[in-house]
């Protein structure tokens, strides 16, 4: 049987109402044509973000139907009674968790080991969100918490703590559920693992006399060799070439200009330019002596290290020198112990000795360890079922909330706070509800302007935090809104911000601002018109004064000089030349004819609308409509298109339907300053004084106008005859007369 839904119309669409529980249950059957949001982000909406990423099963940081359903579908299998999701809040009876669900018994039980964890008494038959949101606090409470990792403080045996903490040193460490420092069971194989590759590789070599031929001094042996082989090779290669042409002895051996370089330098014992030197004179076939005055000197130390430990153990203590043929004697000695080196496992245990890593090996660490890995795994299911426990008192919480704000958008269009909204903005003196956070105002301009709405993007700042917001205003005038305006914007937290407009979206808020908009243009038109002429004839009457000026004194210097030269040569001054001093008479009848064209155009117009009679103010009305109907009808359109979904698009939702905002709606979304009339003061101490005189200035007008009409007989027409001005005059001449 088909299930039954109500609905409720707002924004100019159906929209399912949500009253109880059955609804919840039965989302899955609803079309998902009649859904207001198919999408919507976890993150820039008024809901606790923990609950959004719960229900965000494929965490993509967006949820949609499949995932709201499953979430719906899940919260009713745990309760005994489902209504329990109407009623919200973050506290549920233990009671109340239906024994029969999936996962009802192991619920219940695990609200109840928490409140036991939390030394809470038996009595409190009640468990809130706060009980189980912080998982810390009960992680801390447990041995074991589930997730798989021991720390040092897991084992209750010390040589165990002390096994876990050389496991952290050299396998390093991970974090566990309490933030502790701890290992898995991949780093304790992988230390075990090493450990025991260690012990094989040391096992090679036991009592294998051709790898160690000294024992236990080999390694030091092997050290000292390898700490000379470089310049033993070096000394004993120059002496062969010296030995093949004595001739180049000399140049084998350092020149006197390189010791000349050296003993510019401040010298010691170790010098680099003492030890790049030959370990010894090269001659044609010499011993490379060991000791004395003869070695180099930055290479003594290093040459009575391999003497004492590598060569003396194997040909004697007697020998101060080193034959070429016992240098590669020795070294065919130690090769096979150099080669095992080479043979040593990549581990980081270097720090062990191999009594150590023989201890590890041989003792029952690697299965007691795994054993506390084990016995932590055991108890992840307590540790899933937290979680469960967390997200149903989350879904009671929030569940219904979210369903009116996707399924529906009831919590919006009855003015209870969307969840999209951000906040509260304060500017031009009025306040506008419907803010949305944005992340990039460009990128969400280029989607939102199809709203065909009034749109503000403003940077808001606030202890050197800053955040985007996008304002609608949806009623008042916008004359006054423009980039770089001021005002405070209020989040939901109550939190205030520094509001400043980066960006507008210029749309009309009513057909009233659109029906007084050409006139308005007209005006700043002229205005823009006298400040430019005025501009300029200020310009030309700066440049007029500046030449006259500059005649003045130019002749007065010339008037000097010219009186002068002609008292000198005893001539008069030549009189200055004239220009016309008269206005052409041309102009002037010009000018008469022109503006005798006008006044009998504008007589004729003014005849001919007089003539209207009573239809006078029908034609003023018409002329009204003709200069603003069709900016009337432009915002009469926009406003029937203006629409909250572009807006929701472009901040991540996916809207089904056309959220309309209409004029009704647009008052309440953005609310203007009224002051009631009995708190208005009469009188304002800063009014313009030149008020009345401009009342009175056009009151007189008014009345020459209607003397103007009355006089020429324009009214007459509707006038009655004993009124006319004829009529009138001679009832005065005939007054007079008598």
């Amino acid at each position: 049987m088909e299930y039954s839904w109500q609905f409720f119309r707002a924004g100019g669409i159906d929209q399912v109402a949500i009253r109880s529980a059955d609804d919840i249950a039965h989302l899955g059957e609803l079309d998902q044509k009649l859904w207001v949001a198919l999408a919507c982000p976890t993150r820039g909406i008024e809901i606790d973000p923990r609950t959004l990423d719960l229900i965000d099963t494929d965490n993509d940081g967006r949820i949609r139907p499949p995932e709201l359903i499953a979430a719906c579908s899940w919260a009713c299998e745990q309760l005994r009674d489902p209504d329990e999701l109407m009623q919200g809040g973050d506290t549920l009876a233990l009671a109340s968790i239906d024994d029969g669900g999936a996962f009802g018994p192991s619920l219940a039980d695990e609200a109840r080991r928490i409140l036991i964890l939390l030394g809470k008494p038996e009595e409190i038959t009640t468990i809130s969100l706060d009980d189980v949101v912080d998982r810390s606090k009960l992680i801390a409470a447990m041995r074991f918490n589930g997730d798989g990792v021991i720390t040092t403080k897991t084992p209750e045996d010390h040589a165990l703590r002390l096994m876990v903490q050389h496991i952290i040193d050299t396998q390093g460490s991970i974090k566990d559920l309490g933030g502790d420092d701890g290992i898995d069971r991949t780093k304790a194989d992988a230390f075990f693992a090493q450990a025991t590759a260690l012990r094989d590789w040391h096992a090679i070599v036991a009592g294998d006399a051709t790898i160690v031929p000294l024992g236990e001094r080999t390694g030091a042996a092997s050290d000292a060799l390898s700490a000379v082989r470089e310049k033993i090779d070096d000394f004993f290669a120059r002496c062969r070439l010296a030995a093949y042409d004595i001739r180049s002895a000399e140049e084998l051996n350092p020149s006197q200009e390189r010791y000349q370089e050296i003993a510019a330098q401040a010298l010691s014992l170790t010098s680099p330019a003492i030890a790049e030197l030959p370990l010894a004179a090269i001659e044609s076939g010499p011993n490379l002596p060991l000791v004395g005055r003869a070695v180099n000197p930055a290479w003594a130390h290093a040459l009575s290290a391999f003497k004492e430990q590598a060569y003396a153990p194997l040909f004697g203590e007697a020998s101060q020198t080193l034959t070429e043929t016992d240098w590669a004697a020795l070294q065919a000695s130690l090769e096979p112990y150099r080669q095992w080196l080479l043979t040593r496992p990549q581990t980081s245990l270097d720090a062990l000795s191999i009594d150590e890593v023989a201890q590890i090996t041989d003792s029952d660490a690697q299965a007691a360890i795994n054993g506390l890995i084990d016995e932590d795994l055991s108890v992840e299911p307590q540790n899933a079922r937290i979680v469960d426990l967390e997200k149903l008192l989350r879904y009671k919480r929030d569940l219904l909330r979210l369903l009116n704000n996707f399924v529906s958008f009831k919590d919006f269009y009855r003015r209870e706070g969307a969840t999209f909204e951000a906040g509260t903005l304060y500017l031009d003196g009025r306040s506008c509800d419907l803010t949305i956070q944005v992340a990039d105002a460009g990128k969400h301009a280029s989607l939102a302007g199809l709203a065909k709405a009034c749109l503000a993007y403003c940077e808001c700042r606030r202890a050197g935090e800053k955040m985007t917001i996008v304002a609608a205003f949806t009623a008042g005038d916008t004359d006054f809104l423009f980039v770089g305006r001021n005002g405070i914007f209020y989040d939901r937290n109550g939190h205030d911000w520094d509001a400043t407009i980066i960006k507008m979206i210029d749309n009309p808020t009513n057909v009233r601002q659109a029906f007084l908009s050409p006139y308005k243009k007209f005006i700043r038109a002229i205005e823009e018109q006298v400040a430019k002429r005025a501009a300029a004839s200020d310009a030309s009457t700066q440049s007029s004064v500046g030449s006259v000026a500059g005649g003045l004194v130019a002749a007065g210097t010339g008037a000097s000089s010219t009186a002068s030269g002609a008292a000198a040569s005893g001539t008069a001054p030549a009189p200055a030349n004239k220009g016309p001093s008269k206005i052409d008479v041309g102009t002037v009848a010009a000018l008469g004819v022109a503006l005798g064209s006008i006044s009998a155009v504008l007589v004729g117009i003014f005849g001919k609308f007089v003539d209207l009679g009573w239809w006078i103010p029908i034609a003023l009305i018409g002329i009204m409509f003709a200069i603003s109907g069709p900016s009337m009808l432009i915002a009469w359109l926009k406003l029937r298109e203006r629409s909250l979904s572009p807006i929701l698009d472009a901040s991540g939702w996916a809207i089904n339907g056309h959220m309309k905002v209409n004029v009704r709606l647009g008052r309440l979304l953005s609310q203007m300053a009224h002051i009631p009339l009995s708190a208005r003061p009469l009188r304002d101490p800063y009014a313009d004084r030149n008020g009345a005189r401009y009342t009175a200035s056009a009151a007189i007008a008014v009345l020459i106008v209607v003397a103007g009409v009355w006089r020429f007989g324009l009214a007459n027409a509707w006038l009655p005859a004993q009124v006319h001005y004829s009529a009138v005059a001679a009832s005065v001449k005939q007054a007079v007369s008598h």
